[in-house]
C-alpha cells in the first residue's frame, strides 16, 4: 500500500509593513509579553518573585522529576537506534547526493563551541569537585565524600550531565529541524519539527503556542548560561584586579556581588547587542576563532603544570564506570519521599517519634545536602542523647527523599537546563549539518563532543581534586564558590607572571565564549519570531538584547540574589519545551518510517 506525500504546508503569516514587519505578531507579541511580564514581577517584587519561583520549581518536580529523567534517556537510546538501523542512519540530511556543506573539522569546531563553552568554563573545575563531594553514592552512604574512594562515582556524575545525554538533547532537537527543513524543504523552526503528528493543525494558534514555548525556553536557558558566565567573568576580574567593590566580602569566601553582576552583565550584553545589529563583523569572527586556540593553552597548562598522568587515569576509570552504568544512568529516577512513608519505616516506629519530632527528624533524614553528622548535630536537644545506631537508622530512612533532593537539585537542573538551551543550539546544528547522514550527525554530535568534554573535565578538573587530596589546596578550592573554583585552582599551580597571564586570558576567553552565545541567542529569538528567516530586523534585535539582558538581571536580584531564581525560573520554563521534544522524537521516528516506505514505492519527496 503506497503513502501519500508528506504534509509540509506550513505557513507562518508575517507582517508585510509596520513595526513588526517580517515578523509573526502572536508570536513575537506573545512571547514579548511573557518575559516583560516576568521583568516587571521580579522587579516590583523581587523577594516574593523568588520564593514563588522556588515554591514553584519545587511542586514542578515533585510531580515531573521523574518525568525529565526518563526523557533525556528516552533521547539518547532513540538517537542511537535510529543511527544504527540501516535504513534510518544512512539518510542524508538533503537530496541524496548532496555533500556536505562544512569540513568534519570546521563542523564540529563549530558546533562544540555552540554547545557548552561557557558551561565548561564555569564547571570545569567546580563540577567534578562539586560531584566528588556529594552524589548519589555518599547521598547513601555507600561511600564517603572528598576521599579517593568517591572519585569513581564523582566522575561518574559527571560524565552522566555532560556526556551522550547532554549532546543527544541538543541532537534530538536539530535532528528534528535538519531533517524537515532539508529533506522536505520546510521553514527551520521549532512548530515544523510536529507536523508529522498534527498535519494542517500546525497552522492553527497550536503552532503559535509551540513557536513561544521554544522561544520562552531559549531566552531562559541563555539567561542561566549567561548569568553563570558573568558570574565567572567576575570573578575572574576581581582574581586579576582585586577590586573588592565587585564583590560580596561577607561570606565565607569571595563571591561575586549584585553591583559587580549588574557591571559585568552590562559591559557583555552592550558588546552582544553592538554585535547582532552589525551582524558577525571580522572583530566577533577573529574573537570566536581564537576560542579554540585560547582554550588548548588553558589545557595545555592543566596537563603541564596540574597532575595529567592522575587525570588520564580518572579519565579511562571514569569512561568505563560510566558505559557500565549507561542504563541504569538514564532510566534511574527517584520520586519524592512523603513524611507518611518516612514515619511506616521501622527505624522511626522503633524510636516511636511523632508530631514535631517528627517532622524535624524528617527534614533532617532527607536532606540532600546534609551529611550524618550534620544530621546527629540537628537533632532537637531532646533527642540528641539517642544511640548513634539508632541516629544512623533514622537517617538511613530518609534515603529515598535524599537521593530525590539530590537527583531534582542537580541533574534535573542540568536536564532542564540544556532542553532550554536547544531551541538555540538545535537550529544553529541544523543551519551547519545539511548534506550529513543521520548516523554522522549522530556520532558526530553526540559521541565525539561528549569525549572532548570528558578529556576537558578530567584534565582540569582531576588537577583540582588532585590538589585537594595532596593537601596543598588544604579546602580552598572546596570552599570557593563554583565560579571562582577555576581561578582558586590556577592560584595553587601557577604563580607570578604566568598566573596573571593566564588568568587574564581565562578571563577574556570568558568573554569570547559569552557574547557569541548572547549574540547568537537574539539572532534565534528573532529567528523564531519570523517563522524561520534568518535576515532579521535590526531594531527586534535590540529589543531582544534589552529584554535578555532584563531578564538576567532582575532574576539576579530576585530572592537576594544569586543563581537561584534565575535557574528557577529556566527549569519551570524548560517543562513544557520538553515535552514538545518528546513530540518531535515520536515525530520524526514516523517521519522516517513513513519516508522509508515512500522511497519503497516510489512517492515523490520535496528536497528543496
Amino acid at each position: 500500500m503506497s503513502v501519500p506525500p508528506p504534509f509540509t504546508d506550513v505557513e507562518i503569516p508575517t507582517a508585510d509593513q509596520g513595526f513588526y514587519e517580517g515578523h509573526s505578531i502572536p508570536i513575537a507579541t506573545i512571547s514579548k509579553s511573557i518575559m516583560v511580564a516576568i521583568v516587571l514581577w521580579a522587579l516590583i517584587w523581587p523577594l516574593a518573585a523568588g520564593e514563588r519561583l522556588a515554591s514553584v520549581k519545587w511542586t514542578l518536580l515533585e510531580g515531573f522529576n521523574t518525568f525529565y529523567i526518563l526523557a533525556v534517556g528516552g533521547f539518547a537510546f532513540f538517537l542511537f537506534a535510529i543511527a544504527l538501523i540501516p535504513q534510518t542512519g544512512k539518510r542524508v540530511l538533503g537530496e541524496e547526493s548532496e555533500k556536505p556543506e562544512f569540513s568534519t573539522f570546521s563542523w564540529f569546531a563549530m558546533m562544540f563551541g555552540a554547545g557548552l563553552g561557557v558551561g565548561l568554563m564555569v564547571f570545569a573545575t567546580a563540577e567534578p569537585m562539586g560531584l566528588w563531594g556529594s552524589n548519589p553514592e555518599t547521598v547513601a552512604g555507600n561511600v564517603e565524600g572528598n576521599t579517593v574512594e568517591g572519585l569513581q562515582a564523582g566522575y561518574r556524575y559527571t560524565f552522566l550531565h555532560y556526556g551522550f545525554h547532554a549532546w543527544a538533547i541538543y541532537v534530538a532537537t536539530g535532528l528534528s529541524l535538519c531533517y524537515y527543513a532539508y529533506t522536505r524543504g520546510m521553514p527551520l523552526t521549532i512548530r515544523t519539527a510536529l507536523t508529522p503528528l498534527f498535519g494542517k493543525y500546525i497552522n492553527s494558534p497550536l503552532g503559535h503556542v509551540v513557536d513561544v514555548i521554544g522561544g520562552v525556553a531559549t531566552i531562559l536557558g541563555v539567561s542561566v548560561t549567561i548569568g553563570f558566565g558573568v558570574s565567572q567573568f567576575v570573578d575572574g576580574i576581581y582574581a586579576v584586579s582585586g577590586m573588592e567593590w565587585m564583590m560580596n566580602m561577607d561570606g565565607d569566601a569571595p563571591a561575586p556581588g549584585n553591583v559587580g553582576l549588574i557591571a559585568g552583565l552590562i559591559t557583555i550584553m552592550g558588546l552582544s547587542i553592538i554585535s547582532a545589529v552589525s551582524g558577525v563583523g571580522r572583530g566577533i569572527k577573529w574573537l570566536s576563532n581564537s576560542n579554540l586556540v585560547m582554550s588548548v593553552i588553558l589545557l595545555l597548562t592543566f596537563a603541564i603544570f596540574g597532575s595529567f598522568l592522575f587525570a588520564m587515569t580518572t579519565y579511562g576509570a571514569a569512561l568505563v564506570d560510566y558505559i557500565v552504568h549507561f542504563v541504569q544512568l538514564s532510566f534511574g529516577a527517584f520520586g519524592p519521599q512523603s513524611m507518611d512513608a518516612f514515619a511506616a519505616t521501622p527505624a522511626v516506629q522503633e524510636a516511636g517519634l511523632a508530631g514535631e519530632d517528627l517532622a524535624a527528624v524528617f527534614g533532617g533524614a532527607t536532606n540532600a545536602w546534609g551529611s550524618l553528622d550534620g544530621f546527629r548535630e540537628g537533632l532537637p536537644e531532646h533527642l540528641a542523647g539517642l544511640p548513634p545506631e539508632t541516629t544512623a537508622a533514622l537517617y538511613a530512612a530518609g534515603t529515598d527523599g535524599r537521593q530525590f533532593g539530590w537527583q531534582a537539585g542537580w541533574t534535573t537542573f542540568y536536564w532542564a537546563w540544556w532542553i532550554a538551551f536547544a531551541p538555540f543550539v538545535g537550529l544553529f546544528l541544523a543551519r551547519i549539518s545539511r548534506g550529513r547522514t543521520i548516523r554522522e550527525f549522530v556520532a558526530g554530535a553526540v559521541i565525539a563532543p561528549s569525549l572532548v568534554c570528558f578529556a576537558w573535565m578530567t584534565i582540569l578538573g582531576a588537577s583540582a581534586i588532585d590538589l585537594e587530596l595532596a593537601g596543598v589546596a588544604d579546602g580552598s578550592i572546596i570552599g570557593a564558590s563554583n565560579t571562582a573554583k577555576l581561578f582558586v585552582t590556577l592560584g595553587h599551580m601557577l604563580e607570578g607572571g604566568l598566573l596573571f597571564a593566564i588568568t587574564t586570558m581565562c578571563v577574556v576567553l570568558i568573554l569570547t565564549f559569552l557574547v557569541p552565545s548572547a549574540d547568537s541567542g537574539i539572532l534565534v529569538m528573532n529567528t523564531i519570531m519570523s517563522g524561520g528567516q534568518a535576515e532579521t530586523g535590526i531594531r527586534h534585535r535590540i529589543i531582544w538584547g534589552v529584554i535578555l539582558t532584563s531578564v538576567i538581571a532582575v532574576l539576579l536580584i530576585a530572592g537576594g540574589g544569586g543563581m537561584d531564581a534565575l535557574s528557577d525560573a529556566m527549569i519551570i520554563g524548560a517543562l513544557p519545551f520538553t515535552v514538545i521534544m518528546v513530540l518531535m522524537c515520536v515525530s520524526l521516528a514516523k517521519a522516517l518510517f513513513n519516508d522509508h516506505r515512500r522511497m519503497k514505492h516510489g512517492v515523490a519527496e520535496p528536497a528543496e
